[in-house]
């Protein structure tokens, strides 16, 4: 379908072939290089803010020693994973509203702005937005591989760093830390893929007409030339251009993986 100028009632057997030319409109439409690098830099800040931050979350709960605590923590981290992104864009939506959102309503009160703030008006506010809300949804859920790797390390070797006079803050820097390593490199690897695959719900629902120059991906790039305007061929070009480049993208971090000498998938 992607080299051809496909037409459902003909099927792909008796659409007309054109070659790349689907691919030779895509790269000269400038709306394309918009929103591809629209998904890049979500999808980048997604992956930089729930690495680190899940990390960190594990790390910190795996010191814990309290465990009704621990529990609470965790369960309460976990649930907006559940929850659908429906849900969790309306929350974001009502929270950030101009009239009566909380956050509005906080930062007058304490006098630091005098007029509501449309936070969900502002394109260059989106990025950060939609990192923090799927920041939000899926950080607990990303912590489970790690705590239990940090659950899965020898104990003998905390002790022994314990009887040598390391403090907690060492034996997290140099043995959970180290011990996470492989576990996180493999899992940065085979998320990289998804940089042009992060799909189109959140920026779907949290979007509007006056931030579609920030928030419009490539997934919903493709649906809208497909079922919008009945260009099933230049959808379907986008999609195998987002295919090739996951690929790439794997391939290249897993090379960059074996050169510093860390874990890798292939």
């Amino acid at each position: 379908m992607a080299f051809q100028q496909y037409s459902p009632g003909k099927g792909v057997l008796g659409s007309k072939f054109v070659g790349f030319d689907q691919f030779t409109q895509l790269f000269q439409d400038g709306t394309f290089f918009k929103v591809l690098r629209n998904t890049l830099a979500m999808s980048l800040m997604s992956l930089i803010t729930g690495f680190f931050g899940s990390i960190a979350l594990a790390l910190l709960l795996n010191e814990v020693r309290a465990r009704f605590f621990k529990r609470t923590i965790q369960t309460i981290t976990y649930i907006p994973h559940f929850v659908s992104w429906v849900v969790i864009a309306n929350i974001v939506l009502v929270t950030l509203s101009p009239s009566g959102g909380i956050v509005n309503e906080l930062l007058m009160r304490w006098g630091f702005v005098k007029e509501p703030i449309s936070f969900m008006a502002k394109g260059e506010w989106f990025w950060i937005i939609h990192t923090l809300a799927g920041l939000w949804k899926e950080l607990g859920w990303s912590t489970i591989i790690y705590l239990a790797v940090l659950v899965g390390l020898n104990s003998e070797t905390y002790e022994a760093a314990e009887v040598d006079g390391a403090n907690r803050f060492q034996k997290m820097l140099h043995i959970s830390i180290p011990g996470l390593m492989p576990t996180a490199v493999m899992l940065l690897i085979l998320n990289t893929g998804n940089l042009v695959a992060g799909g189109y719900e959140s920026q779907m629902l949290l979007g509007n007409s006056l931030v579609q120059d920030y928030s419009q991906v490539l997934d919903l790039y493709a649906l809208d030339y497909s079922f919008g305007i009945g260009e099933y061929s230049y959808g379907v070009a986008i999609s195998m251009f987002k295919s090739v480049i996951s690929i790439l993208l794997v391939l290249g971090v897993n090379k960059i993986a074996k050169k510093f000498g860390q874990s890798h998938v292939f």
